[in-house]
């Protein structure tokens, strides 16, 4: 639908014609055809919800490449850097100017058109120059990145050579167009810049291996992860621009298994391979805790008025002491009580009979819907370090080789080196990630995780310790921030390697003791006042029935009785 876009767009701006409006529906509805086949959406805008979380992530400061933001006052300083690029450029054309390029790029103005998810205020000459400009500032560019890499295959012009000089002695220059060229918003479509080398070489064969190695360059200078094993094989012919090819240079093409492994944190439970297994962080509740649970609810209602009512009728009572020296087994003998022993019985089981089917319900939501990234509950790297659970470096296949070792309880995360780009290009490529994979978010999945075993500066250092992360910013404090900041998710996902390690490391975590006891203390202890006055309002209860109980029987006559009455009564 871009041709039409484009063409409704420069009606609406214009004074309306209806003549010329109905022209514009009959061309789009024979182009559209033809346009289908050549070519998708691949160049998005950022979503709303990730761009509001930082917009100078996504926004480019320095250099403007394609349409979204050409017209951008504050980047209009770099088009003459542009233009003397193309010039450049221009000179190494045989019997050749860059016009006839443009000629050429004008014939595809549909399958250009037909790249960009918004529609384009521009005329076809106009974006034809726009493509053939940018084009050549980026293979110039590239260049620059690919000789300081070593990934050049054919001989570099006279021209870069002082381009390599100025990018190492301005290296804040340097890295500024690297983030603004890895931006979701600044691409242009790949074949573009093949048409482009096709001019400059004898063959598309040799333009392919030139740009693919190019792309080579400068991808392992952007990439946050260390590889030994080598680049990747990826088809220059499949990729959509500069940032599709980082994305498939860094993020393995995952076949996702008929089978999903779920992770219900809440219940600490875990489906694998159809089987269910049950984790216990705190034993099965019993009917008291059920009991508990709910009375407490009622109290919780109560408001703080009637809990210092409440304490202080508890302090007033008399019958306090005596209650403390009698034996439950006497308690029970009571009338009252005794009575009351088989129904509060029958309430217990009719709460659990309706906590399991409650449970069942929210289950089956539950394993309906895909994990928010919010409800990823892993500990955190310190944690993981007092239960026992080792971390060590993984440098051969990126995010594929994060594994958990049961038997020796060892963590496995790949090294990521994290500098001043890397921010950039992460966010860029998970929004990228977000709008154009089918599959998995394999990447977005892998921060989520990252975020979740980074919480403090301390969690940062030990994984900086371990050679993990290769902090190359200020300190462990931009560290955590760089994760943490990462927190908005486009598209709700699972990945089922990613999400076993996760479930792996839950049921390792929760199974130890100390961490169950942990639990508990800060459920049933730690909240000491919600304590406190659950138990006044159960000693309330004991002592209003035995004060009404010692109004009709004597209650040192039953002390007799028992053989407690003290010596000097």
């Amino acid at each position: 639908m871009s041709f039409f876009q484009h063409n409704m767009f420069t009606t609406l701006t214009s004074n309306f014609n209806q003549k010329q409006w109905v022209e514009q529906i009959r061309q789009a509805l024979d182009d559209e055809l033809e346009e289908e086949t050549l070519t998708s959406v691949t160049i998005f805008s950022v979503p709303k919800t990730l761009m509001i979380t930082n917009p100078d992530s996504y926004i480019p400061h320095l250099l403007s490449i394609g349409p979204y933001h050409h017209l951008r006052a504050e980047l209009y300083d770099m088009e003459k850097y542009k233009l003397a690029a193309a010039k450049r450029n221009q000179r190494e054309l045989e019997n050749m100017k860059l016009q006839d390029i443009v000629d050429h790029l004008m014939k595809w103005e549909l399958s250009i058109r037909a790249n960009y998810h918004r529609p384009l205020g521009y005329n076809g000459e106009a974006l034809a120059w726009m493509m053939a400009v940018d084009s050549s500032f980026l293979f110039e560019f590239l260049q620059v990145c690919g000789v300081k890499e070593g990934n050049i295959v054919t001989k570099i012009p006279s021209r870069v050579e002082h381009l390599i000089d100025l990018s190492k002695t301005n290296k804040p220059a340097h890295n500024a167009i690297l983030r603004d060229i890895i931006l979701l918003e600044n691409q242009i479509p790949l074949f573009v810049m093949r048409m482009l080398l096709e001019f400059q070489f004898s063959s598309l064969n040799l333009a392919d291996e030139t740009l693919f190695s190019l792309l080579v360059g400068v991808s392992k200078e952007l990439s946050p992860f260390k590889m030994v094993n080598g680049s990747r094989k990826i088809d220059i012919k499949k990729c959509d621009h500069f940032l599709d090819f980082l994305y498939k240079f860094i993020v393995p093409k995952l076949d996702v298994p008929s089978e999903i492994i779920e992770i219900h944190e809440n219940e600490d439970e875990i489906k694998e391979d159809g089987d269910k297994v049950m984790i216990n962080s705190i034993s099965k509740p019993s009917y008291l805790r059920h009991f508990f649970d709910e009375l407490w609810k009622i109290i919780s209602n109560l408001g703080e008025e009637s809990m210092q009512k409440i304490k202080k009728i508890i302090i007033s009572l008399k019958p306090l002491k005596f209650i403390a020296k009698l034996p439950w087994t006497i308690l029970m003998k009571i009338p009252v009580i005794k009575v009351l022993k088989e129904p509060i019985e029958n309430i217990f089981r009719t709460m659990h009979k309706d906590n399991d089917e409650e449970k069942k319900d929210d289950d089956k939501e539950e394993e309906d819907k895909p994990p928010l990234m919010e409800e990823i509950t892993i500990p955190s790297v310190t944690e993981l370090v007092e239960v026992g659970v080792q971390f060590l470096p993984t440098t051969n296949e990126g995010i594929t080789s994060i594994d958990f070792d049961k038997e020796s309880h060892t963590f496995r995360i790949p090294i990521i080196i994290l500098d001043v780009n890397s921010e950039v290009v992460l966010r860029n490529l998970v929004a990228y990630e977000a709008c154009s994979a089918s599959g998995p978010l394999v990447l977005t999945r892998y921060t989520e995780l990252m975020n979740g075993i980074i919480d403090t500066e301390n969690d940062a250092k030990l994984l900086c310790e371990r050679r993990i992360i290769i902090n190359h910013l200020k300190n462990e404090k931009e560290v955590t921030g760089l994760w943490n900041g990462m927190s908005k998710s486009v598209r709700l996902t699972k990945v089922p390697s990613l999400d076993k390690v996760i479930g792996d490391e839950n049921k390792f975590y929760n199974g130890k003791w100390k961490v169950k006891f942990g639990k508990f203390m800060k459920r049933y202890v730690f909240g000491c006042w919600k304590i406190l006055t659950f138990l006044a309002a159960i000693m309330l209860l004991i002592l209003t029935t035995v004060q009404g109980f010692c109004q009709v029987y004597s209650c040192a006559r039953i002390l007799r009785i028992e053989g407690l009455e003290p010596a000097n009564v």
